[in-house]
C-alpha cells in the first residue's frame, strides 16, 4: 500500500513507512506532521542506525496527466504513486483569448498601442509557455519528493511512440524494439489516435484488429497514415472495399476518417516537443537517468497483466522494470492551478475593464488557495469542513470542500493545515 514518508531530525529522507507505523509514532509522540499533501512525518529523535534503501523515481510524461511512481527495483515494491494534472490547454485557451482581445481593440477607431514586431526574441530552447509549464510542473515534483525519499535513480518514458519503428518494420536497434515489441509501438499509436474504438461502427470495449484505410489488394501500403482500427466484424464486412464504397450511406464517418487519417496526434506532439527539454532537466539532479519507449511501457505492463492507468503506467517506464507489487497502493491526485492571475482588473467578454481585482494577497493571515479546517460551532453551518478557500477582505471566507461549495465561514473559525504551493490534491 501507500506509504508514509518520514524525515529525522536534520529533514534527511528515511524509508517510506506502513501508516500504522506512522500512526503509532504520532500517538506516541515520537514524531510530528511536517506535510499534508503528500503525507509526511518528521521524528522528533534522531536514529543513525535506521537502514535506508535506494529507490527510483519512474516517470510516464503526458499531454493531460503525468504518472509518477517510487519504486524499490530490489523487491519491486511500488512504494507510492502520483497522478499530476496539467494545465497546459488551459493555459493555450488563456493565451488564445488574450489575443484575440488585444486583436479586437486594435481594430477599433481608438486610441491604442502599435503591434510590435521582432523585439522579443526567442531564447534557444525556448517552449510555448503551455509546453514549458508541463515541464516545470515534473520538476517541481521531482525536487519535493528527492526531498521526502531516498530516491537514487530516475527512469523516464523518452518517447511516447517510437516514431521510426512505427515507419519502418526492420529497423535495427535495442533488443526491446525486436519481433513482439515492434507490434505494440504501431497498435499504442493506433488505440490513442482513433480514441480506442472502432473507426466504422464506433464500438468501444472489444478486440480491435488493425485494418488498413485503402487494402493491400489495391495498393495500400502499411503507412501509419493507412491503418486504422476496426473491430472484426467490419474488418470483414469491408474486406478489400474501398472505404468511399463502404461508407457511402454515411458520408458523415467518410470524411471524420478522412480527416483523422491524417492528423497527427496532438497529445504525442506535445509530448515529444518537451521530452528531451526534461531529459535535461531531470540529468541536472545528477542522478543516473534511464529511458524507455510507450512501446516498451505497454509491453512491461501486459507481461504482468496490470490494468492501464497513469501510475502504473510509470511504474513499468524502463528496462530496469522487475515484477511490481502494486497491492494496496492509492495514487495520490495532483491538479496543477496555477498562483493566479496577474490582471489589474476583471473583463468582460469584449476585453472592457469592469470589476476591481484586489492586489492584497493575504487576508487575517489567510491566503486564497490555503487548504483549511473550519470548526464552527453555532448557526446554520455547524460541523467541521475542510477545503480549499477563497478569502476576503470582510474576513468571511468560502471553502470549496468535497461535499460542495460553504460560504461564510469566518476566519476565526479556520486553521491552516496546508498552504498554498499551486496544486490541488485528491485521492
Amino acid at each position: 500500500m501507500s506509504k508514509i514518508f518520514v524525515l529525522d531530525t536534520k529533514k534527511r529522507p528515511l524509508d517510506p513507512i506502513h501508516s500504522a507505523q506512522a500512526r503509532q509514532l504520532l500517538r506516541n509522540r515520537k514524531a510530528g506532521v511536517f506535510r499534508r499533501f503528500p503525507f509526511t512525518i518528521i521524528l522528533k529523535e534522531s536514529h543513525l542506525e535506521l537502514p535506508i534503501s535506494a529507490l527510483r523515481l519512474k516517470i510516464d510524461p503526458g499531454a493531460k496527466f503525468t504518472g509518477i511512481a517510487l519504486v524499490n527495483d530490489v523487491t519491486g515494491e511500488v512504494v507510492n504513486a502520483f497522478e499530476l494534472k496539467h494545465r497546459g490547454f488551459a493555459i493555450r485557451d488563456s493565451l488564445t483569448s488574450r489575443r484575440q482581445l488585444r486583436r479586437s481593440r486594435r481594430a477599433r477607431i481608438t486610441r491604442y498601442r502599435k503591434p510590435r514586431f521582432q523585439n522579443r526574441p526567442r531564447p534557444e530552447g525556448w517552449l510555448a509557455p503551455s509546453l514549458q509549464s508541463r515541464v516545470e510542473n515534473i520538476k517541481t515534483w521531482v525536487d519535493k519528493l528527492r526531498r521526502l525519499a531516498p530516491i537514487q535513480a530516475i527512469s523516464q518514458e523518452l518517447v511516447r511512440f517510437d516514431m521510426q519503428l512505427i515507419r519502418n518494420r526492420n529497423i535495427q536497434g535495442n533488443e526491446y524494439q525486436q519481433g513482439t515489441l515492434a507490434g505494440y509501438e504501431t497498435r499504442e499509436y493506433l488505440l490513442e489516435k482513433w480514441g480506442r474504438e472502432c473507426a466504422y461502427c464506433g464500438a468501444k470495449d472489444v478486440p480491435f484488429q488493425i485494418e488498413h484505410i485503402l487494402s493491400r489488394a489495391k495498393g495500400g501500403s502499411n503507412s501509419i497514415t493507412n491503418l486504422t482500427l476496426s473491430c472484426e466484424k467490419c474488418n470483414t464486412k469491408k474486406g478489400t472495399k474501398a472505404l468511399k464504397e463502404f461508407l457511402k450511406k454515411d458520408s458523415i464517418r467518410l470524411e471524420r476518417i478522412l480527416s483523422q487519417a491524417k492528423r497527427p496526434l496532438a497529445d504525442a506532439a506535445a509530448v515529444n516537443t518537451t521530452r528531451f527539454t526534461l531529459l535535461n532537466a531531470l540529468k541536472e539532479t545528477g542522478l543516473p537517468v534511464e529511458t524507455g519507449s510507450g512501446g516498451l511501457t505497454k509491453f512491461n505492463r501486459s507481461q504482468q497483466i496490470l490494468e492501464k492507468t497513469h501510475w502504473i503506467d510509470a511504474a513499468c517506464v524502463g528496462k530496469s522494470t522487475p515484477i511490481l507489487n502494486i497491492k494496496g497502493v492509492k495514487p495520490l491526485l495532483i491538479i496543477a492551478n496555477g498562483h493566479g492571475t496577474r490582471q489589474s482588473c476583471r473583463t468582460d467578454k469584449y476585453g472592457f475593464p469592469n470589476r476591481h481585482c484586489s492586489r492584497t494577497k493575504f487576508h487575517f493571515g489567510f491566503q486564497t488557495g490555503d487548504i483549511v479546517k473550519a470548526v464552527v460551532k453555532t448557526g446554520k453551518k455547524v460541523g467541521g469542513h475542510i477545503g480549499r478557500i477563497a478569502t476576503r477582505v470582510t474576513g468571511s471566507f468560502n471553502i470549496s470542500t468535497r461535499n460542495g461549495l460553504v460560504q461564510g465561514i469566518s476566519y476565526k473559525a479556520c486553521k491552516t493545515i496546508h498552504k498554498k504551493d499551486g496544486y490541488g490534491y485528491s485521492s
